[in-house]
């Protein structure tokens, strides 16, 4: 019996250092926030079909700062959108959060894509007649939450970008630099666990593109997940990973040391 006892208690002490190895090397790895796997997109088009990703496999961990990067039509900007649930794939898996993107409805994609994700465009898409305060509040104003706590999210937001100086102006008397700021503050507004951005530098000379692309990286510092698409090196470089797409592929990527 005492054999018999210390074989059990050697055996559950082999499994526990095993548990705790595999732990140790999770925690090492980081948590995945974003997973494709063999991700195929299709568009049909008067019967032409046109193949936009072939085959995409990834893995984002959670606090990354990731760039893609590649040639205008090569699959880029698809990629992001299917990542941020506006489109769907053709086929393969896309998991975001933990949430299996393919099982969801219509309803319940908007849900989660206005709960975990904050995107940012080329364009700004800033009511132009609304002040800055106004532009950031109305997501809040969608999801139903009481004036004051509207109020201090948005000078908060408002002035993690630098424009707490602006928030009563309107987006007509700033500059496109100070424009993209504003849409990242509303991007910023519901708390969301990733930031998506597509060309988000794009309208924007050499001053504010930098500007922009060490915003990213300062909301990555404070432990935002960034995915930005660009075509642009420059920017991509602020990031801690580089995905370079062709084709519908990702051919290749870098990881800064």
């Amino acid at each position: 019996m005492k054999f018999l006892n210390t074989e059990f208690f050697s055996m559950v002490s082999a499994v526990l250092r095993m548990s705790l190895q595999e732990h140790a090397m999770v925690n090492e790895q980081g948590e995945a926030i974003i997973e494709l796997v063999n991700v195929r997109k299709v568009y049909v088009s008067d019967g032409v079909s046109t193949e936009a990703l072939r085959g995409v496999t990834l893995m984002i961990k959670r606090g990354e700062f990731v760039a893609i990067v590649g040639p205008s039509g090569c699959g880029k900007s698809t990629l992001l959108h299917i990542v941020g649930g506006l489109d769907r794939p053709t086929s393969g898996k896309v998991t975001v959060d933990n949430i299996c993107f393919n099982k969801l409805s219509d309803d319940d994609l908007a849900r989660v894509r206005n709960e975990k994700i904050g995107f940012v465009f080329q364009f700004y898409n800033l009511v132009p007649h609304l002040s800055v305060f106004k532009n950031v509040e109305l997501p809040l104003i969608v999801k139903g939450t009481p004036p004051r706590e509207r109020k201090e999210k948005v000078l908060s937001v408002i002035d993690e970008v630098g424009l707490v100086d602006k928030a009563y102006s309107r987006p007509t008397r700033l500059s496109g630099g100070e424009q993209q700021r504003v849409a990242i503050a509303r991007a910023l507004i519901n708390d969301p666990t990733i930031i998506l951005a597509d060309e988000p530098t794009g309208n924007l000379d050499s001053r504010n593109k930098i500007v922009i692309a060490e915003l990213f990286r300062k909301l990555n510092e404070r432990g935002r997940t960034i995915l930005v698409v660009t075509h642009d090196f420059e920017v991509a470089s602020y990031a801690r990973r580089i995905l370079h797409i062709r084709d519908g592929k990702i051919e290749r990527e870098e990881v800064k040391s």
